[in-house]
């Protein structure tokens, strides 16, 4: 992994949903996650950084085998606690730690496992294990003597979601599953709730101290990028997931690990904010975020930008708006 200082970032990411369920309650008939005095719909950071994991994990090299590890996983179809996920880890790279001598203390006398050893070898726990570089995670590792654990902040964040429209719930219709079992067949009913129209803001921060921490490297943060673009299209794909669209990816990198600008959320804004059922009828005002960069334009290395080209951005054209400030604009990959 790159040895090279990362900077702090701001990341603004914006996808729609419509006509689905973005992120059910389970205390509450599994209904769209709401704050009822606003009207807002919300959705977990953990939602969407499961789809992140879920499109890591499913990444594959030509022959068919994944190409990252992924530590709160499935292993094997089955869920497993960190101890034995853990322990799977080693058993999976046992060649590799057999050949290095500096590892074979992860391998006991019987070919054991032993994940209390991997206390000592943090940068190679660290280099196999994607999603601990960016969330992190805290791993328990049990020992003789007491219990112990590793604990990595992730440089990678995001606040709760919120919708920038305000959000009607589709009535819901009680729907009938029906099942086999041992002969007969069984039937359960539920609720099937939607929301018609949300527009969904995440705020996310990268901190280059924490991802001195975790050995993030750059090459993490551009696959980071291109995952919050295609995770939810690819993996948002079940029954009351199907719907949601990426429209807006905004990540300014400043030129040190000490400066955030804040929730990008607060600068901008979305017309209408009522009665919306679709990507067509609304616009995206950024004036108060442009205005904002170019107040703080001696903090900013760069900035990276996506925008579907079905969202409208009220006034100048985003990218152009940006150049004109003279700050170095990337293109994330583009995504229809």
């Amino acid at each position: 992994m790159s040895e090279k200082a990362i900077k702090n970032s701001d990341i603004l990411f914006i996808y729609d949903a419509k006509l689905c369920n973005p992120n059910g309650d389970p205390d509450d008939e599994n209904k769209p996650r709401m704050d009822y005095e606003t009207q807002r719909n919300l959705v977990s950071d953990v939602r969407l950084k499961r789809y992140i994991r879920d499109y890591l994990m499913g990444l594959k090299n030509n022959s068919g085998t994944p190409i990252y590890e992924i530590f709160v996983s499935q292993v094997e179809g089955e869920t497993v606690d960190a101890t034995n996920r853990l322990k799977k880890l080693i058993g999976k790279y046992r060649d590799e730690i057999e050949n290095n001598e500096e590892l074979k203390d992860l391998i006991n006398k019987d070919g054991k496992p032993q994940e209390k050893e991997l206390s000592k070898h943090i940068d190679w726990l660290l280099s196999k294990l994607i999603d601990i570089r960016l969330f992190g995670a805290t791993m328990p590792l049990k020992s003789e003597e007491r219990g112990a654990s590793i604990t990595f902040t992730g440089p990678v964040q995001f606040n709760w979601g919120y919708s920038l429209n305000k959000v009607q719930i589709v009535e819901s219709s009680t729907i009938t599953s029906t099942f086999a079992g041992r002969g007969e067949e069984y039937s359960t009913m539920g609720k099937d709730w939607r929301v018609y129209y949300s527009l969904i803001a995440f705020h996310g921060i990268i901190s280059g101290k924490r991802a001195e921490k975790t050995k993030l490297s750059e090459g993490d943060i551009k696959l980071f990028d291109n995952a919050l673009l295609e995770a939810i299209p690819l993996q948002a794909t079940t029954r009351s997931k199907i719907g949601q669209t990426p429209r807006l990816l905004i990540r300014i990198e400043y030129k040190d690990d000490a400066t955030f600008l804040g929730d990008l959320r607060k600068y901008v804004k979305v017309k209408p904010e009522e009665n919306l059922r679709d990507i067509n009828e609304l616009k995206l005002d950024i004036s108060n975020l442009i205005d904002l960069i170019k107040k703080n334009i001696n903090k900013i290395n760069k900035i990276y930008l996506w925008k579907h080209e079905d969202l409208e951005v009220e006034g100048n054209e985003l990218e152009n708006s940006i150049r004109g400030l003279g700050i170095d604009v990337e293109n994330l990959p583009h995504l229809k």
